[in-house]
């Protein structure tokens, strides 16, 4: 084989190279051993060129399987590049990674705090604008703004016919309860005490179970009941919206559905996540998301940016 000379095959400005002096300054020999991912049967890898070239196809891609490195080592240059022209297994990846000493936290705050402390980079304030991200909230649990809002309207609806009936019962004997076009529940909750007061009910001693008759005024004294529950369920979930949001997720009242710019299903659907304007940063984040490289420029730009 003539010799490959791998550096001279990239550009000087190659994300690969500035990455490899970054991880050189980092220092990161320290969190790795010399026998570090080998087994029974073969040399071992150089443990400093795994990591590096495992941190570098997570920064690169987001997210990458043992497998793509592994294809990466075999047809990509600056694989090549970090591993020195070797071709790892997905194996072997594998091993090396249930081999590290030190916690991935661990790991990636030396690494973050070093690029923090070369590039004089303020943790204290870190002023963003506009940036999404995703939060950690399942993907099917969004409540709607517009949605809440239009069954809120036909709750209203079906509350004003309830009371109608309520009505056509009373009016013999000269009462009436008020209808109107929007209500709270708190109102209604006062109708519903007089309703039962007028007839000498109590909730408790209502009727349950296979069997049990009701009265037409104990059904209706529930299903009031019920349209109350509901009506409070409806102002709570526009009371979390408040004024400038559109929806929430129900497993974090704080996010927000939305588009990203990284949409990993590729169907253009909506993830709950934040809109961040101002934010501060208390701790190190982690390495890949700080530093990701852009394909359509030649150095690492800021992923928050």
């Amino acid at each position: 084989m003539f010799p490959v000379f791998f550096e001279d095959c990239l550009d000087l400005r190659d994300p690969v190279k500035q990455f490899d002096r970054l991880m050189e300054e980092a220092e990161i020999e320290q969190y790795v051993r010399a026998e570090m991912g080998r087994r029974p049967g073969r040399p071992g890898y150089n443990p400093v060129n795994m990591l590096k070239t495992i941190l570098f196809g997570y920064m690169n891609e987001g997210s990458i399987s043992l497998r793509k490195l592994e294809d990466n080592c075999r047809v990509n240059l600056r694989y090549q590049y970090l591993m020195d022209g070797e071709k790892p297994s997905y194996r072997s990846f594998g091993y090396f990674i249930e081999d590290l000493k030190v916690g991935i936290e661990d790991l990636f705050y030396g690494i973050t705090k070093e690029i923090t402390e070369s590039e004089g980079v303020d943790l204290k304030h870190l002023y963003i604008d506009g940036t999404k991200l995703e939060a950690n909230a399942n993907k099917y649990t969004f409540v709607w703004k517009k949605s809440t809002e239009k069954n809120r309207y036909k709750l209203f609806g079906r509350i004003t016919e309830l009371l109608k009936e309520i009505n056509d019962e009373l009016r013999y004997e000269g009462l009436k309860l008020e209808t109107k076009s929007e209500y709270i529940p708190e109102e209604l909750d006062g109708m519903l005490r007089a309703y039962l007061d007028h007839y000498g009910l109590k909730e408790s001693e209502f009727p349950h179970g296979k069997g049990r008759h009701k009265t037409k005024q104990q059904r209706k004294a529930e299903q009031l009941q019920k349209y109350i529950r509901k009506l409070g369920e409806y102002g709570e979930k526009l009371r979390i919206c408040g004024e400038d949001r559109n929806s929430y997720s129900k497993t974090d009242p704080g996010a927000t559905f939305m588009r990203m710019k990284r949409d990993h299903m590729r169907n253009d659907q909506t993830l709950p996540g934040y809109n961040i304007q101002i934010g501060v940063a208390d701790e190190y984040v982690v390495v890949a998301d700080i530093y990701r490289y852009r394909n359509d420029q030649d150095c690492f730009q800021p992923l928050m940016e």
